[in-house]
């Protein structure tokens, strides 16, 4: 059996969007250096508060100045929801790795070594976490997110067992080629597919806890918003470059369904045939008029994407203050040579 390949040196950043969540604040970063204090490469973590209305953004600035500089606050002027926080953390971090994670203690920071070893070490763009053992309700939860990841799947082609986990690991590179806006979070690998082969995209199941800290922000209605999303997600992956096609095409289906019913309509008309209050008549003269809108659509459409595409995509979030970007201070540096040495030893084992 051949010894797994090294990691890469590289410099990680860690990403926990943050609504409400003061209660998990300081256990979150407590987990979170108790997992990763000896790690062998420098990292970051990045505490973005969604416009709280608690003391969550106080609690981050006590876990600052416990554990050092290397913990930042990035707050955001109001409440943009999960995935406008989620893009704003990673427009702010500076790592090679990225790594997002919930902020309410169900996803282990335990797990995120092993996340990014398999990253780097299979040359991948994305590792997702699949909470195999997930400790949600069955029929509020569960059942749901089978459904959707089955669904997600057969539309964006990209196969995954839990869309939903927020736990992943990302080359930043590639992520950065993406920009996220509305509830997209969680269809990042359908979206990290557009850029990348999906062949580089993988999961691996990881640690799932109850709930024991906070209010869960999410409810059944979280479905119907994953329909509607999924709808927009299929549409600007295969259309997103040329969607004059996609309203062309309905059009031209319209225009040509429409002309022949007037066609035929003409044709009964010059044989002597009362047409006036046929609803055939209606039909056709609709179906002509809203092709005929639907190809004028397509070319709008397609005038609005060269337009987007030839210029930079505004952002889905405002920040409140311009965060810290100083050097060094940044990180948690590296543990002692000896421990880091230790440290791959184990990663090799593992």
């Amino acid at each position: 059996m051949n010894p797994p390949r090294p990691i890469p040196a590289h410099s990680l950043s860690l990403v926990v969007p943050l609504y409400n969540e003061e209660k998990c604040v300081a256990p979150l970063v407590d987990r979170i250096h108790a997992c990763l204090g000896d790690y062998p490469w420098r990292w970051e973590v990045l505490l973005v508060d969604d416009g709280s209305s608690d003391d969550t953004v106080a609690e981050i600035g006590k876990a600052r100045q416990r554990w050092g500089e290397h913990v930042r606050c990035v707050e955001l002027a109001r409440n943009f929801r999960q995935t406008a926080a989620m893009q704003a953390g990673i427009d702010q971090a500076a790592g090679d790795v990225i790594v997002t994670l919930d902020g309410d203690l169900q996803n282990d920071p335990v797990d995120i070594p092993a996340l990014v070893a398999k990253l780097l070490r299979e040359d991948l763009d994305l590792v997702a976490g699949w909470r195999r053992n997930r400790q949600d309700g069955l029929w509020l939860r569960k059942i749901p997110s089978r459904i959707a990841n089955r669904l997600i799947g057969r539309v964006t082609g990209v196969r995954l067992h839990d869309y939903g986990c927020s736990l992943k690991a990302f080359r930043a590179s590639v992520l950065r080629r993406i920009q996220l806006y509305g509830e997209m979070h969680r269809f990042i690998p359908a979206w990290l597919s557009t850029v990348t082969t999906p062949r580089r995209i993988a999961e691996m199941a990881v640690e799932h806890h109850p709930r024991r800290l906070g209010e869960s922000k999410y409810g059944i209605s979280r479905t119907f918003r994953v329909i509607l999303d999924l709808l927009a997600v299929y549409f600007f992956m295969r259309f997103r470059d040329r969607p004059g096609h996609f309203f062309g095409n309905i059009g031209l289906a319209l225009s040509g369904l429409g002309s022949l019913v007037l066609l035929y309509m003409a044709v009964l008309k010059l044989l002597g045939e009362s047409i006036g209050t046929r609803p055939l008549l209606m039909t056709g003269f609709f179906a002509l008029l809203i092709g005929i809108q639907c190809v004028l659509t397509g070319v709008l459409a397609e005038t609005l994407s060269r337009i987007y595409f030839g210029a930079d995509a505004g952002r889905a979030y405002v920040l409140r203050d311009a965060p810290d970007t100083g050097a060094d201070l940044r990180w948690h540096q590296p543990a002692a040579p000896q421990r880091a040495a230790s440290h791959r030893e184990t990663s090799d084992v593992l």
